[in-house]
């Protein structure tokens, strides 16, 4: 390290210093104070999630108290205040720490409760009001939803000659669609499919997908002060959606699998990808989508097993999808022609169900959440799913 100011002696300006512990701004700061964190919090009986490193773990006979960590940010949640003052006091004991009190914002999240009622929101009003600033769109009309039925992407309309490069040379498309994505993988689920479509252009955009990405930004002006809301119940369950359109993406027939899953009257977690493969059928596009929300349900299950404050996790967790073939051939144990290329991994689906992991059940398309994740709908339909994932614009709505 350069010598501080006022420590340099003449004829020893050539001088550095060397460190017997790790500073501020080293590279390898980040994992020395994880390191250091980590061997303070085992000492006192914490214990690491190892399904995600980055949450600890206390309990004492019924009382538990939850530790997260994002660098040295710290947040705690406890089922009794004497362990949690007592938590505290360990760490300001051990670190120069600020107690900020009740959290109101985390990580641009903000935080809002109606303790009598049993609710909890999650909103991102400020960072989307960022966005739109950023991107002069502040006071821009906003519209209905973001991806509307009949609107079409594809590669085609990506800029080809010279003048079009010129006319989105100064457009800033990669960076709208990271914007965005930071909303949509934190509070906003109805964002998923509108931002997968976009994500797959970034390479290579037109004005067509420009105008597409401006139209998302309408649509949040319109719902910036949407929150995701969870709601006391008298039994916590965690259930899960799944749809597939077929053949959706105009430069490949592949389909589009979209997964969410509800726990305490909202999303807790969603997902809209392109699916890696073409399919044959409708049915095996559905499969598919099946497949996914078995891997997402068993990390879920494996997640919330090792925090031991849900106990409904250890009985079976309920799939949902629309397509009574796709469900019909996932519960059987009857071969399919239709499917008998399918990779082994895929089959995992059917094995988890049959050990009793996961139930999957048929549930009519006007009942399945997840089909706004894979195509546009009427914009009446799609307002009614968003609102079934818990997103409403405040606790009264």
């Amino acid at each position: 390290m350069k010598q501080p100011d006022g420590f340099i002696q003449k004829g020893e300006e050539d001088l550095v210093c060397r460190l017997q512990k790790s500073i501020y701004g080293l590279k390898q700061d980040s994992r020395q104070w994880y390191l250091k964190l980590d061997e303070v919090v085992k000492c006192q009986g914490f214990i690491e999630n190892p399904l995600d490193e980055c949450i600890y773990q206390k309990f004492q006979g019924r009382h538990y108290i939850f530790m997260l960590l994002y660098v040295d940010d710290i947040l705690l949640a406890s089922s009794n205040l004497s362990l949690l003052h007592d938590t505290k006091r360990m760490l300001s004991n051990h670190f120069q720490m600020t107690d900020l009190g009740e959290a109101n914002y985390v990580l641009g999240i903000e935080i809002s409760r109606d303790r009598e009622r049993g609710l909890l929101s999650l909103s991102q009003k400020g960072h989307i009001e960022r966005i739109l600033k950023r991107f002069n769109m502040e006071n821009c009309t906003g519209c209905d939803v973001p991806f509307s039925r009949g609107d079409k992407l594809s590669s085609e309309q990506s800029q080809k000659t010279e003048q079009e490069k010129l006319e989105m040379q100064d457009k800033p498309y990669a960076s709208l669609v990271g914007s965005l994505m930071y909303a949509q993988v934190c509070t906003r689920p109805d964002l998923a499919f509108s931002i997968s479509v976009l994500g797959r252009f970034q390479s290579n955009p037109g004005q067509a997908h420009w105008i597409a990405g401006k139209k998302v930004l309408r649509y949040l002006q319109r719902t910036k002060e949407y929150k995701l809301i969870y709601r006391r119940v008298e039994e916590l369950k965690l259930e899960g959606y799944a749809d597939a359109d077929f053949a959706g993406c105009l430069d490949t027939p592949k389909n589009t699998s979209c997964v969410v899953f509800l726990f305490a009257g909202g999303a807790v977690a969603w997902r809209s990808v392109k699916q890696q493969y073409i399919s044959t059928s409708t049915m095996q596009a559905e499969f598919l989508a099946i497949y996914e929300a078995t891997s997402i349900a068993m990390w879920l299950k494996n997640f919330m097993s090792m925090l031991k404050v849900v106990d409904s996790i250890q009985r079976p967790i309920q799939l949902w999808n629309d397509n009574s073939a796709a469900v019909y051939f996932a519960k059987g144990n009857k071969r399919s022609g239709g499917l008998r290329h399918l990779q082994l991994k895929f089959l995992s689906a059917k094995e988890k169900i049959r050990d009793g992991y996961t139930a999957l059940d048929h549930i009519g398309t006007d009942f399945n959440i997840a089909d706004p994740l894979n195509k546009g709908l009427p914009n009446h339909v799609f307002h009614r799913h968003v609102k079934s994932m818990g997103l409403q614009i405040s606790f009264d709505a």
